[in-house]
């Protein structure tokens, strides 16, 4: 067996010294901003002692800290020199210039991405916790917040999933008084009494023995594993919320002055002059050698490149996945629920470490499309229910992705997606991009989709795959029958970014003619019916209104299935409009902002295929308007054949 991986050893004089480091680095940037040198600056100062954190943990721990957390990263071994660089945003930063200072990230230490709202990564930390726990180490993961996050709804949310899966990880809130300029004492749920004295672990957070001491305590608790804990940090926020902030405007002199008198350095180094491990001299010649260290380092770093304009859309994705041929059987007669039934089995067969979670998807349910039935009872260690709170779906998925495991997560309905979109637009799309490619989160989610299902309502019958085509960084593809579902998903779960595959419910109970099972590349339109007259470009449910038109029509429909909107095979597009010079697009999303609308202005941007049109693109889609439970609201919103031939007459014109 390997060794495991010690931790750093604890000495207050040593901590002394990355906390006077840290506060220094603070002290230059503010100098620089003074100077006109940068463009923003977060501060961490007051929070010093919190770099025994670090000294708590081994090299296979997780940190996921917030934009305060200077201390812990330098004591965690990330240079101050690093620090340097992402305060200037210079290329060799380790966001490449795309994050603002304060936003940590190192893939070599596991200090996981900073995202700016400020309770983001506390899902994620479960969901490296929880990856740790099913490989079967002892690692533990290490999660900061601000006090005044912990009224999100995320915060709750983590603690109560790493409650239930007695997970190995610390929480530690930074409770600083103040969000901002709000004071935060009457918000936080600890002073609401909504979470129980048994529940946390107060601490002084200015003095670095009680932070070292309780913090060990709960990382041996985590590692032993006897699950999570809550520390309650109590310190003091020295400086502004931001350079962009004055603490003085709100703040009364007499609360600035009591708490400068409490600052966490000052306090150790009297201690450790009254204990004769320090000198008075020896105090003030670390601090004129440190301010010297850390100026040499931001002159340094100053004249590093930047990053350069072409630069910006490098890592928004992976490399193209390999398309390979999906575990589905030709020759058969099937439905889209049975080939993704399939596809799964065969996914959780080839690798431990693809793991399903979603509501009711265990057996004897197995999903409310029974799309994963007969799956937890095959495979227990790999497909679990998840609690009826998407957030947590979304943002464990990042996390275990993260860690390297290989998350296809189901939300049981598209129309849930909304409490779950923080994680989805804050981490899962970003994270890739804004660390150069150094975390990445590949995974896989995929939702029932659609309506032409009478009795959905709001709830249940809504497509809504323009949101989140909008976000960079996602993958979108929306199949229409069995072989391109089970194609698709193949596909994804070889993707090395996260993806979306949303099943359309009308036809996906659909019996099927397989007569051919090939690769499913992203990206890669189908032609489902070859035409010269116009050019219908459709996906999911309305491909069968697409077809019913195409065969009631005196003209020759040529129809296009696109599969995967993101990315989207504009090229196809453009083939077709060659022979045909007309187009009509079709989906059931609603018109204003709906993908149909980017694929027109795609096309008719360009001037090599806006020359092609010998008619105005036409689009047919569901109204500005929700879906009502009467289907007499559902029909009338919807896009239909009538609609469809109609458009295709006005092209003809």
């Amino acid at each position: 067996m390997s060794a495991i991986p010690a931790k750093k050893a604890y000495s207050k004089l040593d901590l002394l010294k990355l906390m006077v480091l840290s506060r220094e680095g603070d002290r230059r940037e503010g100098i620089l901003l003074r100077q006109s040198k940068g463009w923003f600056q977060v501060s961490g100062m007051g929070h010093e002692a919190l770099g025994a954190v670090s000294l708590t943990l081994r090299p296979d721990d997780y940190i996921f800290p917030y934009y305060r957390d200077r201390s812990i990263v330098l004591a965690r071994g990330v240079s101050n020199y690093d620090l340097a660089l992402a305060y200037f945003a210079k290329k060799s930063s380790s966001s490449q210039g795309r994050q603002m200072p304060g936003h940590y990230s190192s893939r070599e230490k596991n200090i996981f991405s900073v995202c700016t709202p400020t309770g983001g990564s506390l899902l994620p930390a479960c969901g490296t916790a929880w990856a740790m726990k099913l490989a079967g180490t002892d690692s533990v993961c290490v999660a900061t917040v601000g006090d005044a996050a912990s009224r999100q709804g995320e915060f709750f949310e983590a603690v109560a999933f790493a409650v239930q899966e007695n997970l190995p990880v610390v929480f530690i809130v930074e409770d600083n008084k103040y969000g901002i300029s709000t004071p935060t004492a009457k918000f936080l749920p600890f002073n609401l009494g909504i979470l129980s004295e048994d529940a946390v672990v107060k601490i002084d957070a200015r003095n670095a023995d009680t932070v070292f001491d309780e913090t060990s305590a709960a990382v041996e608790k985590a590692r032993a594993g006897h699950g999570p804990t809550l520390i309650w940090a109590d310190l003091d926020r020295l400086s502004s919320h931001t350079s962009s902030d004055d603490h003085r405007v709100y703040r009364p002199m007499e609360e600035i002055e009591a708490m400068t008198a409490r600052d966490p350095l000052t306090l150790l180094a009297n201690e450790l002059i009254a204990s004769g491990e320090l000198t008075e001299q020896a105090w003030k010649q670390l601090q004129e050698d440190t301010a010297k260290q850390v100026d040499a380092d931001y002159l340094e770093a100053e004249k590093e490149p930047d990053p350069l304009p072409d630069d910006k859309l490098s890592n928004c994705f992976g490399p193209e996945p390999t398309a390979e041929t999906p575990p589905l059987k030709s020759d058969q007669r099937t439905t889209m629920v049975s080939a993704i039934n399939g596809t799964f089995k065969q996914a959780l067969e080839s690798d431990p470490k693809i793991v399903f979670f979603g509501e009711d998807i265990e057996d004897p349910k197995g999903g409310v499309f029974g799309m994963t039935k007969g799956l937890s009872d095959a495979f227990p260690k790999q497909v679990f229910n998840s609690p009826l709170a998407e957030a947590t779906i979304m943002g464990v998925a990042v996390g275990m992705a993260a860690y390297g495991y290989r998350p296809v997560f189901e939300l049981q309905f598209i129309d849930f997606i909304a409490p779950g979109w923080n994680q989805i637009t804050t981490n899962m799309s970003t994270l890739r991009w804004r660390t150069g490619g150094e975390w990445t989160c590949p995974l896989v989610i995929y939702a029932p989709y659609g309506a032409y299902l009478p009795g959905g309502s709001l709830w249940h019958s809504h497509s809504n795959e323009a949101a989140l085509a909008h976000a960079p960084g996602i993958r979108v593809a929306i199949p229409s029958t069995p072989e391109d579902a089970a194609g698709l998903f193949w596909t994804a779960m070889q993707s090395q970014d996260p993806t979306f595959i949303l099943v359309p419910k009308h036809i996906f109970r659909k019996q099927s003619d397989i007569k051919a099972v090939p690769p499913v590349p992203f990206g890669k339109a189908k032609i489902v019916r070859a035409g010269s007259d116009v050019t219908l470009v459709a996906w999911g449910n309305c491909i069968e209104l697409a077809e019913e038109a195409a065969a009631k029509s005196d003209a020759s429909i040529e129809i296009i299935d696109l599969r995967s909107i993101v990315p989207c095979d504009y090229e196809t597009i453009t083939k077709s409009l060659e022979k045909t010079g007309r187009l009509v697009v079709v989906h059931e999303d609603n018109r204003t902002c709906g993908f149909g609308q980017a694929v027109i202005a795609e096309i008719s941007s360009k001037p090599e295929s806006f020359n092609l049109f010998l008619s105005p693109p036409q689009l047919v889609t569901r109204d500005d308007v929700h879906i009502g439970f009467n289907p007499v609201y559902e029909y009338a919103a919807l896009p239909d054949v009538e609609q469809v031939l109609a458009a295709i007459s006005t092209v003809m014109e």
